[in-house]
């Protein structure tokens, strides 16, 4: 049996303003924005080169959504983006003003440092 995870939801506040943050600062490519009725949208993202696996951006409905924007794991990274070239990327998430909460940091598995998205979701950069 073979089985992977295709895709992961992230409530958002704003479809756009998460699609110009994803698509835009980190360079992820919008695979999909489909209209489903005046107020929800499929939006999937992916890193360049991404092919198992992408981020559905949900839109938050209601209070309790809400109230999970920007903090889906309860204050630990939600993302860990691996890179052929670490010092590519973080120069890259300096130069579009990408908050920066950690690092970057020499580990036994190689280079890391810790960004946070436009809501505050904590994601981890790493490069061998």
């Amino acid at each position: 049996m073979k089985q992977h995870i295709a895709q992961m939801a992230l409530v958002v506040a704003d479809y756009d303003e998460a699609v110009a943050f994803y698509t835009g600062k980190l360079q992820f490519d919008l695979l999909e924005d489909t209209p489903l009725s005046d107020t929800k949208r499929w939006v999937r993202v992916a890193p360049k080169g991404a092919t198992e696996f992408c981020l559905l951006l949900a839109k938050a409905v209601g209070e309790e959504q809400m109230s999970r924007v920007g903090n889906q794991t309860g204050g630990r990274v939600f993302g860990f983006l691996h890179t052929d070239d670490f010092t590519r990327d973080h120069q890259r998430l300096v130069s579009e003003g990408v908050r920066i909460v950690r690092g970057p940091a020499s580990e036994p598995y190689g280079q890391v440092l810790v960004f946070a998205d436009l809501y505050g979701n904590l994601w981890d950069l790493i490069g061998a």
